[in-house]
């Protein structure tokens, strides 16, 4: 292959070992010509998995560990990750990193509260912050960020969850009309119950009940509306949630 000028385009998954995450590495590394840049922060050996499983579909990638919540260990990271990669320019992020900590308001502990906004909202600031400066002097980007059904409707046993995604919505909507004129769309995706480890411990038997649809999601039916977000064909769609949920709640 012959050695050209032309940068080397990466996306970045944040929380990108596993579920959702994971499938939306496969997809961009199916659909588009990115090097998919996989974040995690504890669980190496998925993030391993997953790289293998882009590779399998003839994607490249590499692995790149930081927590979200950590602004200095982000800066650091994707600082070191640049100057190792000179010729490189991150064009996709992927908010995707996030937690829950369900439980009733009144016996929420602080620190459940906290961790779990910590993790959607200041961790979508860390990463996309850090970014986007770039972003802007290239004028072009994409930033797709995994919000909720809970960030949009509320959901009772989940105020934290549902701030923190809420907050994000908020944010990706400000966001998208500053950046617009650079050509960066700012989308959010908002998936309902989705097979996942996330909802392993839900009983699906009983909610889909409430699904229209009838059934959970797939994580693959969340990362190909990433994808197209993720894509050129997306270039007038900015400040968007796109509800994935079964009919639940649009």
């Amino acid at each position: 292959m012959e050695k050209s000028n032309a940068p080397i385009k990466y996306a970045l998954v944040t929380g990108g070992s596993r579920g959702i995450g994971r499938a939306v590495c496969i997809q961009l590394a199916k659909d588009l010509e990115y090097h998919i840049l996989i974040n995690y922060n504890s669980n190496a050996a998925a993030a391993k998995e997953t790289l293998k499983e882009v590779e399998a579909v003839g994607g490249q990638g590499e692995v790149i560990q930081f927590n979200v919540v950590d602004a200095q260990a982000v800066a650091a990271k994707l600082d070191v990750w640049q100057e190792n990669n000179k010729d490189a320019v991150i064009e996709v992020v992927v908010n995707n990193a996030g937690i829950t900590k369900d439980g009733l308001f009144m016996w929420m502990k602080p620190e459940d509260w906290h961790n779990v906004i910590n993790t959607s909202l200041n961790g979508f600031f860390n990463v996309t912050h850090h970014l986007i400066q770039k972003m802007l002097v290239n004028r072009y980007g994409r930033i797709i960020n995994m919000v909720s059904v809970s960030g949009l409707k509320g959901t009772p046993g989940q105020t934290n969850y549902s701030a923190a995604k809420g907050a994000v919505v908020a944010a990706t909507k400000a966001l998208a009309q500053e950046v617009a004129k650079r050509k960066i769309t700012v989308n959010a995706v908002a998936p309902g119950f989705i097979k996942s480890d996330m909802t392993a411990d839900l009983d699906e038997k009983e909610l889909k009940k409430m699904i229209p649809a009838n059934r959970f999601g797939e994580a693959e039916e969340v990362a190909h509306v990433v994808s197209f977000l993720a894509s050129e064909k997306s270039s007038y769609i900015t400040g968007e949630v796109i509800n994935i949920n079964g009919g639940i709640y649009s």
